[in-house]
C-alpha cells in the first residue's frame, strides 16, 4: 500500500503522533531499515535553510522553529520539536547518514496569511495536530481520530490507549508493521470522516503531494521516506493530478516570512499551554524515550531523588516497593507495561503516603518538567536578540524555564546593570523578569525580581527590534514613542519612573518636554494627585542611582503647588466613591510631600536652581495649610476631613484638645450618622493603625461609642456596613481589645478627659477605669527600664549617664 518501502514500490509513509516516543523509536527502525535516499519532514520549507543546524553541538532540544511576518514579527508560528519528536529523531537521522532533509508543508508564508486571513492571532504553535489531535486553525469541529480508535478497542482514555499498542510496543521485528496498521486505521477513518471538520487540510496535503511527486521524480520512486502525522497519510496516497492539487493552491495569499530556531520548553509541549498537538506528560514520555531499558524502575528513582531533595524520608525499599504495586496495578488492569497512571498511583501510596501535595510537585517537576532547550549562535536572529544574548552572557543571567528569585543590591555595578536590562525589557514589552517585594529589606538599593524565560518572548524580542538594534536604542525610541502617545499625565509620569529605572538619558528629555506641556494642560486635581507620587518616587530612584533629577524636581514642586490650590474644591460634593478615591489621593500626596522636603536638601538635589540649598519653603507649611483648611470645611466630604485630622494628629500639627473637638463636631447629635460614619472612615479606618490610637486614647474611643449609641435604629442599620468596613481592617487582637474596653465602659462620653491622644495618657483613662495592670501613677524605675532599649533602637548613645532617669528625652 505504500507504507512499506521496502516491500512495494513507492514512497515510505511514516505517519507518527507528534511527541510521541514510541512513534520516534519506530521512526528509527524504519528508516535504518529503509535506508532512504532523502527524509522528507512535515513543516514549513522555509526551515530548509536552517536544518543543518540540528547537527550543530549547541543545539539542544526542545526547540521550535519559529516563523513571524518581516514587518509584523507579532504574527507568528510555533513548529516544536522535542527529543522524542518522531520528526526531531528523523532529521538527526538524516544528518547523521548524509542523506538530505527537506520539510513539505504549507510555506510559512501563506499559512501566517492564512491565519490573518481567518482573524487568527499570532504565536501559533504549529500548524495543527497532524495526527487528527486538534490544530491552529479557525472553527469547524474536528474528529479525533485516536479517540475513536481507542474507542474502537473498548478504552475510554485515547492515552491510555495509545501508551499500550505504541508506546510500550518494542521495536523488534517488523520495522514497517506498526505504520501499516496505522495506516490503514487512519484510512478508514478519512472515508468515514472525510477532512474531519478541517477544509484546510486539502490545501496542506494537496502541497505535500507535489512535493512528495518532486522527490520521487529526483531520488527514485521508492527512495523517498515521508514522516508526517499519521492523519494525511491517506490523502498522500491518494490518487490525483498534478493539476488538482495545483489548483487548490492557486490564489493562496502569501506574506513576507522569516525563520529561525528557538528554545522551547517541556512546560510548553503540555496540553495545558494551548498547543493543539501538544502532550499532557513531557517529561514522562521523554524518559519513555531516554532510558535504555527498565522504564519503571528508572522513573521510581528519579521521583525518590526529587522527593529527597525535598526533605521527604524516601528510601531504597519505598522505591522497590512502588515498583513492585505499578507492576501489579499494570497486571491487574490488563496493560503490558506499567505506564504513567499506574506509576502515578503507586508513588501516591507508597512515597507520598496517599497525599496529593507531594505529588503535585512530581506531576510539575517530572512529569511535566521544565527542560529549556538551547540554540546554537549560528541560528539567524534579529540584531536586537543578538544584542539581548551578548548582554546576557556579559551580565551572567542566563535564561531558565524555571522560575526563580534574583536579588539584586543596586549599589554593585554588575547588579546595576542587570537591573538596568531588565527594567529596559520590560519598557519593550519583554516581561522575562517581573519585580517582586523584597524581603528582608525596606531599602531602596534592593531589589528583587522573578525571573522566567517563556518560549514566547523570542517574538517579543523580535517586535521590539523596530525600535533599535540594541536593548538601549529600542528601549530608547520606545519610551520617546510611548511619551508622546500616552493618553493620560499619570501615564507620563510612570514612564519617567520608568526611564530613570531603565538609565535612558536621552528618552527622559523627550518624557519631561511631554509631561510639562500635559501638566500644564491638565486642571484635573485628581489626574495630578496621581501624576505626583510616581515623580516624588523617580527622585528616589534617581538618587539611589545616580542620575539626575532636576527636571522632575521642578516638575514635581510646580505639580504640588497646583494640588494645594485645586484640592480644597475638589473635595466637595463627592458621592462616596468618589470620597474614598479623593482620600486615597490626600494619602498619595500627604507621602509625596514628606519625600519631597526629604530631597529638597543638600547639593544636587534637583532643588537647588530654584530654592538654593535649603528645603523648599513653604512645600510642607502649604500642605499642612491645606490640610487643616480641609479639616475644618463642612463642604468637604466626611472621609476626606477624618483623614486630614488624622494625618495631622500624627504629624504633631493638632493637640489633644483640638483633635477631641473636631471630632465632637463631626459626631455630632446635628451631623448626618452616614456622615459621622464616613468621618470616622477617614480617621481611624484601614491599615492606618486608628485601632491601636483607640485602644490607648480612652477619650476618643468614648466620643465614638457615645456616638453609636445616640444613632437611632433606621440610620445605625445605613451606618452598619461602612463601620463593619472601618473596623474590620483592624488586627484580631485589636478588636478583641476595643470590645473588652467597651464591654467594661474604660470611659463615658467626655468624661475621659484626663485621657490623651496616641498613647499620651492612655494609661491613665484605662487606671481610671479600675483595669487591671495599670496604676493610677506613672513608675518611673519601670520607666527608666526601657529607655535603654529604647535608645538603642534610635540608635542614639546608650553609654554611662546617656538618657539615665525619665527626665531625659529619647526622642
Amino acid at each position: 500500500m505504500g507504507t512499506a518501502g521496502a516491500r512495494v514500490r513507492g514512497p515510505l509513509l511514516l505517519g507518527v503522533r507528534h511527541h510521541g516516543p514510541g512513534s520516534a523509536r519506530a521512526v528509527r527502525a524504519a528508516l535504518d531499515a529503509g535506508r532512504p535516499d532523502v527524509v522528507l519532514v512535515e513543516g514549513p520549507p522555509e526551515a530548509d535553510a536552517l536544518v543543518g543546524l540540528a547537527a550543530d553541538e549547541g543545539m539542544r532540544p526542545p526547540v521550535a522553529l519559529l516563523a513571524h511576518v518581516v514587518d509584523e514579527p507579532g504574527r507568528s508560528a510555533f513548529w516544536p520539536l522535542a527529543g522524542f519528536s518522531p520528526e526531531w529523531v528523523a532529521i538527526r537521522w538524516a544528518l547523521r547518514n548524509g542523506v538530505p532533509v527537506r520539510f513539505i508543508d504549507l510555506p510559512a508564508a501563506h499559512s501566517l496569511a492564512l491565519r490573518t486571513e481567518d482573524g487568527g492571532e499570532g504565536q501559533k504553535d504549529g500548524e495543527d495536530g497532524g495526527d487528527g489531535r486538534g490544530g491552529g486553525e479557525q472553527g469547524g469541529v474536528r474528529v479525533d481520530p485516536l479517540g475513536v480508535l481507542a474507542e474502537t478497542a473498548g478504552y475510554d482514555d485515547p492515552e491510555r490507549w495509545w501508551e499500550d499498542v505504541v508506546e510500550h510496543r518494542g521495536t523488534a521485528g517488523d520495522a514497517f508493521a506498526p505504520f501499516e496498521a496505522l495506516g490503514e486505521a487512519m484510512g478508514a477513518l478519512r472515508e468515514a470522516y472525510g477532512d474531519g471538520g478541517h477544509s484546510r487540510d486539502l490545501v496542506r496535503e494537496a502541497y505535500m503531494r507535489i512535493q512528495v511527486r518532486a522527490a520521487r521524480k529526483e531520488f527514485g520512486p521508492d527512495r523517498v521516506a515521508v514522516v508526517c502525522g499519521a492523519w494525511h497519510v491517506p490523502a498522500l496516497l491518494q490518487k490525483t493530478t498534478v493539476t488538482a492539487d495545483r489548483a487548490l493552491l492557486k490564489g493562496l495569499p502569501k506574506v513576507k516570512a522569516e525563520m529561525t530556531w528557538v528554545p522551547w520548553t517541556h512546560r510548553r509541549l503540555s496540553r495545558a499551554s494551548g498547543y493543539g498537538a501538544g502532550i499532557t506528560s513531557p517529561g514522562w514520555y521523554a524518559h519513555l524515550f531516554g532510558a535504555p531499558d527498565r522504564p519503571v524502575e528508572r522513573w521510581m528513582t528519579k521521583v525518590a531523588r526529587l522527593l529527597r531533595d525535598e526533605d521527604r524520608l524516601v528510601s531504597s525499599a519505598h522505591v522497590i516497593e512502588a515498583v513492585r504495586l505499578a507492576e501489579t496495578l499494570a497486571a491487574m488492569r490488563g496493560r503490558p507495561l506499567a505506564g504513567l497512571t499506574e506509576t502515578t498511583d503507586a508513588v501516591r501510596a507508597v512515597m507520598c503516603e496517599g497525599s496529593d501535595v507531594p505529588l503535585a510537585l512530581v506531576r510539575d517537576k517530572l512529569v511535566v518538567g521544565d527542560v529549556l532547550g538551547e540554540v546554537p549562535e549560528a541560528a539567524p536572529a534579529v540584531p536586537l536578540q543578538r544584542d539581548l544574548t551578548r548582554l546576557q552572557r556579559r551580565l551572567r543571567l542566563k535564561p531558565e524555564a524555571l522560575e526563580r528569585e534574583l536579588e539584586l543590591d543596586l549599589r554593585k555595578e554588575t547588579d546595576a546593570a542587570r537591573s538596568r536590562l531588565l527594567h529596559r525589557l520590560r519598557l519593550l514589552g519583554v516581561a522575562w523578569g517581573e519585580p517582586t517585594a523584597s524581603r528582608g529589606s525596606t531599602g531602596t538599593f534592593r531589589e528583587t525580581w522573578r525571573l522566567r524565560w517563556e518560549p514566547e518572548l523570542a517574538v517579543r524580542v523580535a517586535e521590539a527590534g523596530v525600535w533599535g538594534t540594541t536593548v538601549l536604542g529600542a528601549a530608547t525610541g520606545k519610551a520617546s514613542a510611548d511619551a508622546v502617545g500616552a493618553g493620560a499625565l499619570a501615564d507620563v509620569t510612570a514612564l519617567a519612573e520608568r526611564c530613570l529605572l531603565a538609565e535612558l538619558p536621552d528618552a527622559l528629555p523627550v518624557v519631561m518636554r511631554v509631561l510639562a506641556d500635559r501638566a500644564a494642560l491638565d486642571a484635573d486635581v485628581g489626574h495630578l494627585a496621581q501624576a505626583l507620587p510616581a515623580l516624588v518616587r523617580s527622585l528616589r530612584y534617581g538618587d539611589v542611582r545616580g542620575t539626575g533629577t532636576e527636571a522632575l524636581g521642578e516638575v514635581a514642586l510646580g505639580l504640588a503647588e497646583r494640588i494645594f490650590v485645586g484640592l480644597p474644591p475638589a473635595c466637595a460634593g463627592l458621592d462616596a466613591d468618589a470620597a474614598l478615591e479623593m482620600r486615597r489621593h490626600v494619602d498619595a500626596v500627604h507621602q509625596a510631600v514628606g519625600l519631597l522636603g526629604e530631597f529638597g536638601t543638600g547639593p544636587g538635589s534637583g532643588f537647588g536652581s530654584r530654592f538654593g540649598s535649603g528645603e523648599p519653603p513653604g512645600v510642607r507649611a502649604r500642605w499642612l495649610s491645606v490640610l487643616r483648611t480641609l479639616a475644618g470645611r463642612e463642604s468637604a466630604a466626611g472621609v476626606v476631613r477624618g483623614r486630614c485630622v488624622r494625618l495631622l494628629l500624627d504629624g504633631g500639627e493638632l493637640g489633644d484638645e483640638e483633635v477631641a473637638r473636631l471630632m465632637g463636631l463631626a459626631l455630632s447629635r446635628g451631623s448626618a450618622p452616614a456622615e459621622g460614619a464616613a468621618w470616622i472612615e477617614g480617621f481611624v479606618g484601614g491599615g492606618s493603625g486608628g485601632g491601636m490610637l483607640l485602644v490607648h486614647d480612652g477619650r476618643l474611643l468614648g466620643l465614638v461609642d457615645d456616638w453609636l449609641c445616640g444613632v437611632s435604629d433606621d440610620a445605625f442599620t445605613d451606618v452598619l456596613p461602612l463601620l463593619r468596613r472601618t473596623f474590620s481592617a483592624y488586627e484580631p487582637g485589636v478588636r478583641r481589645t476595643l470590645g473588652e474596653l467597651v464591654r467594661r465602659g474604660p470611659v463615658g462620653g467626655a468624661a475621659g478627659a484626663g485621657g490623651g491622644i496616641g498613647g499620651r495618657g492612655g494609661a491613665g483613662a484605662l487606671a481610671g477605669a479600675g483595669l487591671p495592670g495599670f496604676a493610677s501613677e506613672l513608675d518611673p524605675t519601670r520607666a527608666d527600664a526601657v529607655v535603654p532599649i529604647v535608645r538603642l533602637l534610635l540608635g542614639l548613645p546608650t553609654g554611662a549617664g546617656a538618657g539615665a532617669g525619665t527626665g531625659v528625652g529619647v526622642g
